[in-house]
């Protein structure tokens, strides 16, 4: 066994095998640049040298029902957190306009909680009416919906719909207790069957297991999820996780390349804890891991990096906004 046999396993789309998937996690540490070179071919063979830029908006924020152990908006714990109900349309309209001036191409409606009222859907709808009009592609994270709810808002305009599933079947219940993990993977399969783009990923640094972040990946890859969000935990004061230790950079870039390997032609996109587990300094070698994807500009309840440093690192990194692209084919 090779990583690069491996590696030509994962870019012909076939399976690995546990041995494969073991081989990977056990790599020597001296070796995780050669990993992540392997991962960052796989990732330029199926998605060219684009980096899609994404980014949210805290549109509804605290007390969420769920008691999500790592998250500051949930009302089971202490952690601080902005409450307020779900913001105007036009408010959120201008945060999207605001992100779109940065070369954002997906803009993501995030609302706290899990159920989601009627004049909340009302709401929705008539951002992602005034989303789509500025040319950028609406996604939504409101909760669980059903799939009529979710065709009823891709008739407004809805491009995307996000529902993480967060960490495996297997370690879930330790991370969340008000809710069954079957709700969420009905979320997920509601989506696609509404045929909207689903996010759905997971965040890692939360104590699960390495077997738990396979489980999750081969999870996505089963039900069809075409883009996958990465987060990394930052622990916040009040929440049950306060006191767990950061990722090491290298931990997380494995992570991130063993997904790429499992998931050769699906979307990986770091989101939250970016700045928490890597800095600024190792945004270049985040950028070459495997990875095609990255939510810029701030998270829900913490900061995230410099649009404009993240956009220099990526022309560094011998890679191209997924906005440039357009705009050269466009001729502008």
């Amino acid at each position: 066994m090779s990583l690069k046999a491996i590696y030509r396993k994962a870019l012909a789309g076939t399976s690995l095998a546990e041995s494969d998937i073991r081989y990977i996690q056990h790599l020597p540490d001296d070796r995780l640049g050669e990993l992540l070179e392997y991962a960052h071919s796989i990732r330029t063979a199926c998605f060219d040298s684009t980096v899609g830029l994404c980014a949210i908006v805290n549109a509804k924020s605290g007390t969420c029902s769920e008691d999500c152990a790592f998250c500051a908006q949930s009302g089971h714990h202490g952690g601080e957190s902005p409450e307020y109900p779900l913001l105007p349309p036009e408010q959120i309209a201008a945060a999207g306009l605001a992100a779109k001036r940065h070369g954002v191409t997906r803009f993501g409606v995030v609302a706290s909680g899990k159920m989601v009222g009627e004049s909340d859907l009302a709401g929705y709808a008539e951002a992602v009416r005034r989303v789509a009009a500025q040319g950028l592609k609406p996604d939504l994270s409101p909760g669980i919906l059903d799939c009529s709810q979710l065709k009823a808002l891709k008739a407004e305009g809805l491009e995307g719909y996000h529902h993480n599933l967060e960490t495996s079947a297997s370690y879930f219940p330790k991370i969340c207790t008000t809710h069954a993990y079957e709700e969420d993977i009905r979320a997920v399969r509601a989506g696609l069957k509404a045929g909207l783009y689903v996010c759905s990923g997971g965040i890692f640094g939360i104590g699960e297991s390495w077997d738990d972040r396979v489980e999750l990946a081969l999870l996505l890859r089963e039900l069809g999820v075409p883009s996958v969000p990465m987060n990394f935990l930052h622990p916040i004061p009040g929440t049950p996780l306060e006191g767990k230790e950061v990722l090491s950079p290298e931990e997380a870039l494995r992570i991130v390349a063993l997904f790429r390997f499992l998931l050769p032609d699906r979307a990986l996109r770091i989101c939250g804890g970016r700045v928490t587990v890597f800095g600024e300094k190792r945004k270049r070698e985040l950028l070459r891991s495997g990875a095609n994807g990255l939510m810029v500009g701030d998270y829900l309840t913490t900061r995230g990096s410099d649009v404009v440093s993240d956009l220099t690192e990526i022309d560094q990194a011998d890679l191209v906004p997924e906005c440039s692209v357009g705009k050269r084919e466009s001729g502008l």
